[in-house]
């Protein structure tokens, strides 16, 4: 009889030691993206900086480092990264900290001793999504090219976005040899926080790549999913002009995602 009392309670322990153990494996941090620009020539020199000081400048901060780019074609000189901090917060006082460090300033006045190194820089912050798998920052087991995508959904979509990545697309990427390595949304209260999707994904080269977009596009569950999505949102989910944006990058060789 004791045994029979006991198994409800041991049930409901189990049902929400699961349901903590989800909890605890959402990523809830905040992550920046930043895009910075260098002037032509400036590109070795801005990389170089990253490499001897900024990296350690955002540790000794409070700032994660998770990976840092530059396009396959890179005609504007660009630095694409990735970093992230317990909250908006927790960055923002950060940088704070780091702007004012004596030994930042002098490796900023060392590095531009001979000119800027960036002319030009873009920020969003981003939030995984519920369906995202738990990005691990580690160097794969072979050289991989990055691909970062960004899709702007029609207006009242992104709900159904989400929802078709979440219940078929991730898994339709895996099954055609993709790498889902992580999946976000604009931060609430920043602009695009009601219409954006970013995520990255990992492949074996540009041409791996394509072969399995093809594959993926051809494949019947998902012109069944995408017929079923567009039917219940009213259409597309992504805008028809600037809708779904493709980049390959490559990790430098001080990026700690690679």
């Amino acid at each position: 009889m004791c045994r029979l009392l006991l198994l409800p309670l041991a049930l409901a322990t189990l049902t929400l030691m699961t349901a903590d153990t989800s909890a605890a494996e959402k990523d809830a941090r905040v992550y920046e993206m930043r895009v910075y620009y260098a002037p032509p020539g400036k590109l070795d020199a801005l990389n170089a900086r990253f490499k001897n000081h900024t990296l350690k400048m955002f540790e000794k901060h409070g700032l994660t480092n998770v990976g840092y780019f530059v396009p396959v074609d890179n005609k504007e000189n660009k630095l694409v990264y990735f970093i992230s901090a317990p909250s908006k917060a927790a960055r923002d006082k950060a940088l704070q900290a780091m702007g004012a460090d004596a030994d930042w300033k002098k490796a900023v006045a060392e590095s531009e001793k001979d000119g800027k190194l960036v002319s030009k820089m873009e920020s969003r912050f981003l939030t995984a999504t519920e369906y995202s798998p738990l990005l691990k920052v580690e160097k794969g087991t072979e050289e991989r090219v990055f691909e970062l995508r960004t899709y702007t959904a029609t207006k009242g979509n992104l709900g159904h976005l989400n929802d078709r990545f979440k219940n078929h697309t991730i898994k339709l990427f895996a099954k055609h040899g993709m790498t889902n390595l992580i999946y976000w949304n604009v931060l609430a209260g920043e602009k695009g926080a009601d219409d954006t999707l970013i995520y990255l994904l990992a492949h074996k080269s540009k041409d791996a790549a394509a072969k399995s977009f093809d594959a993926f596009r051809k494949d019947p569950d998902w012109l069944a999913a995408r017929k079923a999505s567009e039917e219940k949102g009213g259409g597309s989910l992504t805008v028809e002009k600037g809708g779904v944006v493709s980049e390959f990058l490559v990790p430098t060789d001080y990026s700690p995602l690679k």
